[in-house]
């Protein structure tokens, strides 16, 4: 599998020189993509853009790693422009799977994701270790 990876705090992008997702391509990704989740990524973008054309065999692997990016509160996001790429996905109904034209679009949601993150896990605590002021 032809790629280059970039890692950052908030998240890795892998861009992709292939130009078909699927068979061979597909498992080597998946591979890849769990060394990354033990380095402790939650939030894998993929630069989808020299990818013309997937394969049924490819959607298993998207599939699974979306859902392990969505279980640790985390975002898998496909990049890509193409129509072709786009209608494909749509069509294979993977659950909270998130498309974007841009790679700086994909950055920013990865950031807003956090943030939500943060959020979430500070009314936790304020729920958790509060109670109301009449006790």
């Amino acid at each position: 599998m032809n790629y280059s990876i970039e890692k950052n705090e908030q998240y890795s992008l892998i861009t992709l020189n292939e130009p078909v997702f699927g068979g061979e391509v597909s498992a080597t990704f998946e591979t890849l993509s769990r060394n990354l989740f033990r380095e402790g990524y939650s939030n894998i973008i993929v630069d989808f853009e020299a990818v013309k054309e997937i394969e049924d065999t490819g959607v298993p692997t998207i599939r699974k790693i979306n859902r392990q990016c969505t279980n640790e509160s985390g975002l898998f996001i496909l990049v890509t422009k193409r129509d072709e790429v786009i209608d494909f996905l749509d069509s294979a109904k993977i659950p909270d799977l998130t498309i974007l034209p841009t790679v700086e679009e994909a950055v920013d949601a990865v950031f807003m994701n956090e943030l939500e993150n943060d959020f979430r896990s500070e009314d936790d605590d304020s729920y958790e270790f509060g109670g109301s002021a009449e006790d």
